[in-house]
């Protein structure tokens, strides 16, 4: 069975509802699923999981939060190489370049990105949760 991690980071609920489609596609593939926000991300540890789903909202100028997600991203970048993962978060100002930039450091630090980020401008519609659904179900197959 695949164990797939969901680590993210919410402030006003949008990502973390986000968060919650990625899991309900995790489990409708019947894969093993850990679920990390807030607080726990400092338990995170992303060698024993096959593969993760990140979420982060756009913060200042379109930069991940960095009190708490920014700091446990950098932690375990070096354990990335390979690595099946999805992103996905909400903003509310800006063009997306935030997912952009965290794309491409993703792909810099050897990640497999199963699909593109997954963004929505304020909080998600049913649209956007289906994606993160399909995001759950292809990381956990």
């Amino acid at each position: 069975m695949k164990k797939v991690a969901i680590v993210y980071w919410s402030g006003t609920g949008n990502t973390e509802a986000m968060a919650g489609a990625v899991q309900e596609g995790v489990q409708a593939q019947g894969a093993e699923c850990g679920f990390f926000s807030g607080e726990e991300l400092g338990s995170f540890l992303p060698s024993q999981w096959d593969s993760i789903a990140f979420g982060c909202p756009s913060m200042g100028s379109e930069e991940l939060e960095e009190t708490v997600f920014e700091p446990m991203f950098a932690a375990c970048e070096s354990a990335l190489s390979g690595k099946e993962i999805g992103l996905f978060g909400s903003y509310g100002w800006g063009d997306g370049e935030w997912m952009r930039n965290w794309e491409e450091r993703c792909q810099k630090d050897g990640a497999r990105l199963v699909t593109s980020g997954i963004l929505c401008c304020g909080a998600p519609e049913e649209e956007t949760l289906e994606e993160c659904r399909a995001l759950g179900k292809a990381l956990a197959k």
